[in-house]
């Protein structure tokens, strides 16, 4: 039997407007769990939580470096482990590209340095053949964070096509920007911690002029708060990290490459690196649009007799290895068979940060997948847990559908090891 080692990720963003509760508690059920259930040794669990500030952050940079070291240090027959409990979001995909779902889904570390699921693609990539790589995404957005993947459990890929056709519909209709708006409504609501049911399981608020009812208990009297950040508060929040004022949608990706450099996501690397030599090539277009605030500063450092400092500030980006366009936009073609992800919901869809009247905190999804795993002592297989665990939220009242995307022979394998 290989070896087993586990990442395991909780960030509650304290005093913060985005703060959460029940992510610390998250971590140390599970830790417990895969050292009492599972077999796993203490020193081949790494946490990272923003509890105690004295220890090592969960920024960008650091989880990525222990998700670098945890699958670099892989060998066949070893179970690799990754739980997340904190916020999602998702930026719509950049122009011509061909993601699963129509977004970057993302993880948003305490330092909002984003990790997107392409990134986590091109992890599990490298995973050795005859090792699983299990990833908890207990998180807003969370289906699709594996991109690649097939979907056993949930219709987060199936829907691109449906959501395309509504949305040329709703833009011949005149709609369209009546439903932008009533989505961000949802979005700002739900990150100050007022829970929008939705009728049909839907996580979209309907487009017929309703005005859906608030809710922010579950029928258990829990309070609710879900771990969805909206961009409009992740901007904010990016704002007061960078110090910059002129954050909007368009230049997100931009900000954070100018923001952490080297330490910012491989795909937003690599994007920016197609959009500067385009930028070079002279094919400004829309290009100005997208890096017109770099294009600026490249003038400007020009003018100075800057260009050497300005180019070690682009070396990040330049320095990627980038076979094609189609691979920045729509990333690898291969279908990912070593990954296992667990989602908390579908990729339209939240999940719950719970408080209990008593004052216990816990993400929905964690908490079901240690009701579940206490209940039987025996082999739990992927397929079975989610399922079990759609059935335990819908009983509790969450309109939340976790989901399963892996391999077909994946998906009877039994969670974790």
């Amino acid at each position: 039997m290989g070896r087993k080692s586990a990442l395991l990720v909780g960030i509650n963003y304290p005093g913060t407007k985005a703060e959460l509760k029940g992510c610390h508690n998250d971590v140390a059920r599970m830790r417990r769990s895969l050292v009492d259930r599972f077999g796993f040794r203490e020193a081949d669990i790494r946490v990272l939580a923003d509890a105690d500030r004295s220890a090592p952050q969960p920024t960008g940079a650091n989880i990525r470096r222990e998700l670098a070291r945890l699958v670099g240090d892989a060998r066949p027959g070893d179970s690799l482990f990754f739980h997340y409990s904190g916020h999602g979001t998702r930026l719509p995909a950049e122009t011509g590209q061909d993601d699963d779902t129509g977004y970057d889904e993302c993880i948003v570390p305490c330092d909002m340095n984003i990790i997107t699921d392409q990134d986590f693609t091109e992890l599990v990539r490298k995973v050795p053949d005859d090792c699983i790589f299990t990833i908890v995404s207990d998180s807003c957005h969370s289906g699709g964070l594996l991109d690649k993947t097939k979907e056993q459990i949930g219709h987060s890929t199936k829907q691109k096509q449906t959501q395309h056709s509504k949305r040329e519909e709703r833009s011949v209709s005149g709609t369209g920007f009546r439903s932008f708006l009533k989505e961000t409504a949802r979005d700002v609501f739900e990150s100050r911690g007022v829970h929008l049911p939705h009728r049909g399981q839907s996580s979209h608020i309907d487009d017929d002029g309703e005005e859906p009812h608030t809710d922010s208990v579950s029928r258990d009297g829990d309070r609710i708060k879900n771990r969805s950040l909206p961009l409009s508060t992740f901007i904010e929040m990016l704002k007061e990290k960078t110090g910059k004022d002129d954050i909007d949608v368009g230049s997100i990706r931009m900000t954070l490459f100018s923001f952490f450099g080297d330490d910012a996501s491989p795909k937003i690397k690599k994007f920016m690196k197609v959009m500067l030599t385009k930028l070079q090539e002279g094919q400004h277009g829309g290009v100005m649009g997208l890096v017109g605030a770099l294009a600026q500063e490249l003038l400007k450092a020009k003018l100075d007799g800057k260009e050497e400092e300005e180019a070690d500030a682009l070396e990040p980006a330049m320095k990627q290895e980038v076979h094609s366009v189609h691979e920045v936009y729509a990333g690898t073609t291969v279908r990912v068979t070593n990954g296992v992800l667990i989602s908390g919901c579908q990729t339209d869809q939240t999940s719950a940060d719970a408080t209990t009247p008593k004052g216990v905190s816990y993400g929905a999804l964690s908490n079901a997948i240690q009701t579940i795993l206490s209940d039987k002592h025996g082999k739990v297989t992927n397929k079975e847990l989610v399922l079990r665990a759609r059935e335990l939220l819908s009983k509790q009242g969450y309109s939340q559908q976790p989901g399963l995307y892996c391999s077909d022979r994946h998906t009877d394998v039994a969670f974790i090891c």
